[in-house]
């Protein structure tokens, strides 16, 4: 209860948004607020993750007060996970969702989502049937987390062993670039990203290697390219977002701007990184554009939900 008193959904019905095309050019080169080119850019998101990673989880903790444990709480609830499913966690190295099911989880960090949906499915297998059936699916679940850098999934292996799942067959780590991922087509069931999109250079490629269904050849010729997510399939992104209500946003801003760097300093050392952090997520697209980018990657029924005013949204997607 306490929970759904933070929480606002809107739908959209959604057309293709110039500004949403508009966006694009301008996301791949900046970093932050400075204006870089797309490859310094991917070498300077790298590094703020490289630096990160040992206290990434302490600097969640205190930026948010301890909320984003119960933000990723509500996406995997969302994500609804099932024994035997396939998932894949995008930027999802310190494991944090990865908990159940078949699922790929991309540049989450460290392993937050992939542990969440590894517990849900578990969950369901206590309570539920204990027949062949059942058992066959559990053996089936496959929950991959995938990460770019080398660094966060190091920390989300080093945190599943202390959870006591080293022996875990259906948490698979993999090394992983969330522009061009190297999994399968029609492979997934569902498609988790959380506080990592923002990071990609090329959200429009991240969006379609979940999702895209068409690949135009020479500007004449079509072929299917079904990607990684099959027919049914869910895709959901837990992103920082922008803050809708006037007075609130002043108070967010002046946390962000003047509070957030310092902690950062005091705590890691590292003030650039979180400068970044906070600057980044005033350059990321409205709820309402980013749900327009969704959509015209070929996602259906596309709808976002605000957590705590816009400081953070779930944005979801169905592959029909």
């Amino acid at each position: 209860m306490a929970l759904r008193a933070l929480v606002r959904r809107s739908r959209t019905e959604l057309l293709p948004a110039l500004s949403a095309v508009s966006y694009l050019h301008s996301h791949a080169t900046s970093f932050g607020f400075k204006e870089v080119s797309e490859e310094e850019k991917s070498k300077m998101v790298g590094n703020v993750f490289t630096n990160v990673a040992a206290n990434y989880d302490l600097m969640n903790d205190l930026m948010s007060g301890g909320l984003h444990r119960l933000w990723k709480d509500r996406l995997v609830e969302e994500l609804n996970p099932f024994p035997g499913m396939k998932h894949l966690d995008v930027a999802g190295g310190t494991g944090h969702l990865s908990c159940s099911g078949a699922a790929i989880i991309v540049n989450c960090g460290l392993g937050d989502v992939a542990f969440r949906v590894l517990e849900s499915i578990n969950k369901m297998k206590r309570r539920g049937l204990h027949d062949e059936y059942e058992n066959n699916l559990q053996n089936g679940t496959e929950i991959y987390v995938c990460d770019i850098n080398p660094n966060m999934l190091n920390v989300g292996k080093k945190r599943a062993m202390e959870r006591g799942l080293e022996g875990e067959k259906s948490l698979i780590w993999v090394e992983g670039d969330a522009e061009a991922l190297k999994f399968e087509d029609n492979s997934m069931d569902g498609y988790t990203i959380a506080f990592g999109i923002r990071n990609v250079t090329h959200i429009e490629k991240a969006l379609a290697e979940a999702y895209r269904q068409m690949l135009r050849i020479q500007g004449f010729h079509c072929f299917p390219c079904i990607r990684v997510l099959r027919r049914g399939g869910r895709f959901l992104c837990l992103e920082l977002s922008h803050v809708e209500a006037p007075i609130f946003k002043q108070l967010y801003d002046y946390y962000s701007f003047s509070i957030i760097p310092y902690v950062g300093e005091l705590v890691v050392g590292d003030r650039d990184s979180y400068q970044y952090l906070v600057e980044s997520i005033r350059r990321f697209p409205s709820q309402d554009v980013f749900a327009s980018m969704i959509a015209e990657a070929g996602f259906q029924k596309v709808e976002y939900e605000n957590l705590v005013g816009g400081v953070v949204a779930i944005h979801s997607g169905l592959k029909i």
